[in-house]
């Protein structure tokens, strides 16, 4: 029986219409009527994860979150998919105030790597995705070593994010070297873009094998769960 997915978007919005494209081009489809009936809700009034995981005076996100994922229920949505890595440090409380399931993103990814049989991997992520400490927890539970950046490239990592992609600018292979460069001379099998706002920055510069892309998982792992094939 095929579902309807639902997408709670605008976490950040880019990455929302890039994750729809995503599943349109990976659905195993001929035509129109072949592909995922999907609801997305581009929310851009959402409250920045980081800024409240590391900051709790912030706007806290969660109770928004919890009504986009019971509005497209509502709607019709059988399945939820949230393309924000940060967003998942709120899986549970998200996940009990929805009828019905949301996937979890970051558990997806760590079993691609696991199945990639990676021993070290890389985190690409925000300060709030790392200081929650999910990812870091989700690749140990499949026995794989997370390796993150030190402070200073960690800091150029979140300047891509926040000031490039969020902000609608082109990151060049010139700023974003150095950040790849550090975790591959700490040996790691793969690297995971642990933060949607990474996946454009794939799509730009085409990063290659080496990488995980979390977006790319998540739109794989919806297509299945709601009964289509992935187009490989």
């Amino acid at each position: 029986m095929k579902k309807t997915l639902g997408i709670i978007g605008g976490v950040g919005p880019l990455a929302t219409m890039f994750i729809g494209e995503m599943i349109v081009r990976r659905t195993l489809a001929n035509k129109d009527q072949e592909h995922i009936h999907t609801i997305i809700d581009n929310d851009t009034t959402i409250p920045d994860r980081t800024a409240y995981i590391l900051d709790r005076t912030k706007e806290n996100p969660v109770p928004y979150l919890q009504r986009d994922a019971q509005k497209l229920a509502a709607y019709g949505a059988d399945i939820i998919c949230i393309p924000c890595n940060t967003a998942h440090t709120f899986y549970d409380d998200m996940q009990e105030a929805c009828p019905v399931p949301i996937l979890h993103m970051i558990r997806e990814t760590a079993k691609r790597a696991s199945k990639h049989r990676a021993k070290r991997v890389g985190v690409l992520a925000t300060d709030g995705t790392l200081a929650a400490g999910v990812y870091q927890q989700a690749l140990q539970e499949v026995d794989i070593e997370p390796v993150l950046l030190k402070k200073a490239m960690q800091q150029q990592l979140m300047t891509v994010i926040y000031n490039y992609v969020k902000a609608g600018k082109d990151v060049s292979r010139e700023l974003w070297q150095p950040i790849e460069e550090e975790l591959w001379q700490q040996q790691c099998d793969f690297i995971v873009l642990g933060c949607t706002e990474l996946s454009i920055v794939n799509k730009e510069l085409r990063l290659g094998a080496g990488y995980i892309d979390s977006l790319l998982v998540l739109a794989e792992a919806a297509i299945i769960a709601c009964g289509y094939e992935v187009n490989n």
